[in-house]
């Protein structure tokens, strides 16, 4: 009887996933405790998990044995990436600040050297930021007005880049490139905003306008439109203040809240998280929607500077509740910053960083952390970003210390394939090792190759190049595991010229795609991915967001699939499309969604 009732489950697992309605196993520990539970006004009703990794494919994934490879991809941009965003017309923007000193990038002689405000209005004969054409390793120069040291960004619906904030002139301004333009420089508006934010986060919210949060003695947050032009609404968020460790005394902060992480959850609220505390709140108004448990262990964001992440959004054809899923890692203890900060002791102690990760479903009733498997190693200042088939990857960072000049010791060089839904121990795979430390103000991105970009750090005040930690201008490419040469005949292909590239909330579009040997994609064994490119600095991936939309049908190389249903999954923009099958992707393509 067993054997017969296996025979019929195996033959409807492809038609059960067409209608997307598998439960999910518990997430946690391998499946014996009940599933997640969200809070819908009508008690505590199970309902079907929608984050199940296990789920994705009809048969076992392939399990590259590939550790994954890394190549010079330039051997000098001449810019350190303290912030990075890889823009849809496939150029690459990051800039550091301008107010202390030279870059490794000269202009041309005979350029006029612009007289720089922030540094006593001197001529400025340096350039501080660039576009990185990734598919050629070129880049051309940009020109920063404000110092947009330590600044937050995002992309608008058009795919502009908005720069927010920064410093000293800068500490309020907007820069915006044109994505529509291939030698298009940045726009600035000095004052635009209305609080201060240097060490601040954004997040897009449904309607393609943004939230900017927090920085530095800024206690609020604001909204920002898509646009040049706009008057400021500023909000109170009390909560920013009550998360700040106090200073030291004058000119001595600790703080342990900055670069606060931000989520945009399927409600439409935000999910905030700063120093070791949580909260969600209504972006219109600022009204505290739930409270949750302190995180033990430390402190996550600035300078400690752990990493968090969203995981992927998994939809159905019929929008069933989606559950959303948090995990933050890394970090270090509420005292290491003023252990090893020249601004507090003369003698540095080098902290070890937290090694731990744990993982929340805000949206459940009885919300609470859930510790995750440990990292194979400490982390602090590390990435944490999407990778094309739905898995993650932590890289770069330090095993002691915290962001600042100088702060950190050890460089952590072994990057880390995450799979969040395999079982207890098995959940992270040690990858092959850089040999160039990537350390505080370094970035990585996603590339719609399915490669990694990897760029930038700087311990120091200065560039500096003659220290154990050298000003980092060297861009590096890394391949992660689904990369295997040996799977090359599993990759998938998609056909731009036959696919529908912009999509509609709700709607059914369609990808033309085979494997690179032409053999047609099967029901069951092909996934979706749409990515939204982050904007990128000390350690946080703002509005990184990955979509997994349901399959309705795979007929004669064509995938039917369903857009997602909303802003509130979905912020208007462009995304990476890739097309996974049995967890090898192949390259994807740009879309829009609205």
């Amino acid at each position: 009887m067993a054997s017969s009732i296996k025979t019929v489950i195996l033959f409807l697992l492809p038609l059960l996933l067409a209608y997307s309605v598998l439960a999910a196993p518990d997430i946690t520990d391998g499946g014996d405790k009940p599933g997640p539970q969200v809070d819908d006004g009508g008690g505590d009703k199970p309902v079907p998990g929608n984050n199940d990794g296990a789920s994705d494919y009809a048969k076992p994934a392939f399990e590259p044995e590939f550790m994954g490879a890394w190549v010079i991809d330039n051997p000098n941009a001449g810019v350190a990436a303290m912030q990075l965003q890889l823009m849809p017309n496939d150029q690459i923007v990051w800039f550091d600040t301008t107010s202390l000193g030279a870059s490794g990038y000269k202009l041309p002689e005979g350029t006029p050297c612009p007289n720089n405000p922030d540094a006593n209005n001197q001529p400025d004969c340096y350039v501080h930021g660039i576009a990185y054409d990734w598919k050629t390793s070129k880049y051309r120069p940009l020109t920063l007005q404000g110092d947009a040291w330590c600044s937050s960004g995002n992309l608008w619906p058009n795919g502009n880049l908005m720069a927010t904030g920064g410093t000293f002139s800068g500490d309020k301004a907007i820069r915006v490139i044109a994505n529509d333009d291939p030698n298009g420089d940045f726009t600035t508006k000095i004052g635009a905003l209305a609080d201060t934010r240097w060490y601040s986060s954004n997040q897009v919210l449904p309607d393609g306008s943004s939230v900017v949060l927090g920085g530095r003695d800024s206690y609020s947050y604001e909204i920002v439109p898509p646009q040049m032009e706009f008057k400021p609404r500023r909000f109170d968020l009390p909560f920013m203040q009550q998360t700040t460790e106090p200073p030291l005394g004058p000119g001595r902060p600790v703080e342990n809240n900055l670069y606060p992480f931000l989520f945009l959850l399927p409600d439409g609220n935000i999910f905030l998280f700063a120093n070791n505390r949580a909260i969600t709140f209504e972006p219109a108004t600022g009204k505290t929607v739930k409270e949750f448990p302190v995180l033990p262990g430390g402190s996550r964001n600035y300078p400690p500077s752990g990493s968090a992440a969203l995981f992927p959004l998994k939809l159905t054809a019929d929008n069933a509740p989606v559950i959303p899923e948090i995990v933050i890692c890394g970090g270090n203890k509420p005292n290491a910053y003023e252990l090893v900060d020249a601004r507090h002791v003369t003698e540095k102690q080098f902290l070890p960083a937290l090694q731990d990760c744990n993982r929340i479903q805000p949206m459940a009733a009885d919300a609470a952390w859930i510790p995750e498997q440990n990292m194979p190693s400490p982390r602090t200042m590390g990435d944490l970003i999407h990778l094309a088939n739905g898995d993650m990857l932590m890289l770069n960072g330090a095993k002691k210390g915290t962001s600042g000049w100088e702060d950190a010791t050890e460089a952590n060089l072994t990057p880390v394939l995450y799979t969040p839904y395999k079982p207890m121990g098995q959940r992270f795979k040690e990858l092959s090792p850089t040999t160039i430390a990537r350390m505080y103000h370094s970035c990585s991105a996603l590339l719609p190759d399915t490669r990694v970009l990897v760029a930038g750090s700087n311990m120091h005040q200065f560039y500096t190049f003659d220290t154990e930690f050298p000003t980092e201008l060297r861009v590096e490419k890394f391949s992660p595991p689904y990369l295997d040469p040996a799977l090359e005949p599993e990759r998938t292909q998609i056909d731009p010229a036959n696919t529908d590239v912009v999509l509609k909330y709700g709607k059914p579009f369609k990808i033309t795609a085979a494997l690179m040997e032409k053999q047609p994609l099967v029901l069951g064994e092909v996934k979706v991915t749409l990515l939204y490119p982050p904007f990128t600095t000390h350690g946080f991936s703002q509005n990184q967001r990955m979509i997994v939309p349901a399959i309705t049908s795979v007929e004669n190389g064509v995938i039917t699939a369903i857009a997602p249903p909303s802003g509130e999954i979905a912020p208007p923009g462009y995304y990476i499309m890739f097309v996974s099958h049995l967890g090898i992707p192949g390259a994807g393509i740009w879309v829009h969604i609205d």
